[in-house]
């Protein structure tokens, strides 16, 4: 039984989803304009044998918005969680943003990660490694009258299929709305510009480093590096896949990582 719930940790009031089962512990985090619900697919292909709890982060789903987003912050909220649900060492997988979260933790609080799996993010998040890394949110529109209009309308701004975006769409009296503010995600973002090849590489337990062939996020040369340069590091890619590899190959997805689980 999926279990939604609320705590509030260092001040702030935070949603997460406990996806049960009664084996290893795994912490989900899913990367900037995300939620939570994303990683139900995944619970289910991993099945009872593993209890997979995921967090919706600071300024996303249905935990508080507002800043600060600072890399420490994210971190630190991570880590609030594992021990206030006594997971750790637990398994932390993060997409994208929630990567990055991932292996920072790791690398600052190496008791509370058993092992890492990073879907789609490198050691270096910024130009020229990473073309457009910030994507402009701030003009999109803020309600639609209909879900199908709200698709509709970020789609008219550049965006070639709005699926992932749409599953943080709520409705609420004035329509259809995002379920983030725009003005966080922009900041959030900013704040994740910058080069944690020493945090990526300062973690020992096992890893996994999972590219989307076509990511415009993680190039083959980087994920390359990145795993020659970490011990205990696998890396995989994903043919046909972009910088979402849950959602574009979701049964390849959870068998890496299936295989992975049953390694460690």
């Amino acid at each position: 039984m999926i279990v939604e719930a609320h705590l509030t940790l260092r001040g702030r009031r935070f949603s997460f989803l406990d996806f049960g089962g009664a084996g290893n512990s795994i912490l989900a985090l899913h990367g900037h304009f995300g939620r939570a619900r994303m990683f139900a697919p995944l619970a289910a292909a991993l099945g009872r044998g593993h209890r997979l709890v995921a967090l919706d982060q600071r300024g996303h789903g249905r935990s508080d918005h507002g800043g600060p987003f600072t890399r420490e912050d994210y971190v630190e909220d991570a880590a609030e969680l594992l021990r206030a649900l006594g997971l750790g060492a637990a398994v932390v997988l993060g997409h994208s943003m929630g990567g990055v979260n991932a292996y920072q933790l790791a690398a600052r609080y190496p008791e509370l990660v058993r092992a890492l799996i990073i879907e789609d993010i490198g050691a270096v998040v910024r130009e020229p490694e990473v073309q457009r890394p910030v994507l402009d949110v701030s003009r999109w529109p803020v309600h639609a009258p209909t879900r199908e209009a709200l698709a509709a309308a970020i789609e008219a701004q550049g965006i070639p299929d709005a699926s992932y975006f749409m599953d943080s769409a709520t409705e609420d009296a004035d329509g259809w709305r995002l379920l983030f503010d725009y003005a966080d995600m922009m900041a959030s973002q900013e704040a994740l510009l910058g080069d944690f090849w020493e945090d990526w590489l300062a973690s020992s337990c096992p890893a996994l480093l999972l590219h989307g062939q076509e990511s415009p996020m993680l190039s083959a040369s980087m994920a390359r590096t990145m795993a020659e340069r970490r011990p205990r590091t696998q890396w995989t890619t994903f043919p046909g896949c972009g910088h979402w590899i849950h959602d574009d190959d979701p049964a390849g997805f959870a068998e890496a990582i299936r295989e992975f689980l049953a390694r460690i």
